[in-house]
């Protein structure tokens, strides 16, 4: 079987139509209430190489499930219109993808983030490991 549009032609098509940031744009605005950076990675990415602090993780495989109030897994966070949704992966193109997707179903307030993860550890932004990231969701007290 042949390839008629590959990945790199979709992932092209996608940058072309989403909002695209920096590291350096998000890690401007990590205090901003209005915004909500989202982890689509799996969770052995996250275990493996931490996670971005106060992010939301969404895996990429159940984004648009989520997303939708008609699906049976929907998470009210997706629904809260005053929040930009920014997305991001580990290297931007499973995020460029992911914000197309949503943007086809309608979200108007999502992005993503330019290089993912990868850049975001390179440039030596904040990171924490996903037990931090969890305790501090879910604190004990």
């Amino acid at each position: 079987m042949a390839i008629s549009k590959g990945f790199r032609v979709l992932v092209d098509e996608a940058m072309a139509q989403v909002t695209t940031y920096s590291v350096a744009q998000i890690v401007a605005r990590m205090n901003d209430a209005s915004l909500q950076i989202v982890d689509i990675r799996d969770v052995r990415e996250l275990e493996r190489e931490g996670t971005v602090p106060g992010c939301f993780n969404a895996p990429r495989g159940m984004l648009e499930f989520w997303v939708d109030p008609a699906s049976p897994y929907y998470k009210a966070i997706f629904g809260d219109d005053s929040k930009e949704f920014v997305l991001f992966c580990g290297a931007g193109w499973r995020s460029a993808l992911a914000a197309k997707a949503l943007q086809d179903m309608g979200m108007t307030n999502v992005a993503h983030i330019d290089g993912g993860f990868t850049d975001w550890v390179k440039q030596g932004a904040p990171v924490e490991t996903l037990q931090d990231h969890k305790a501090r969701r879910h604190p004990k007290g």
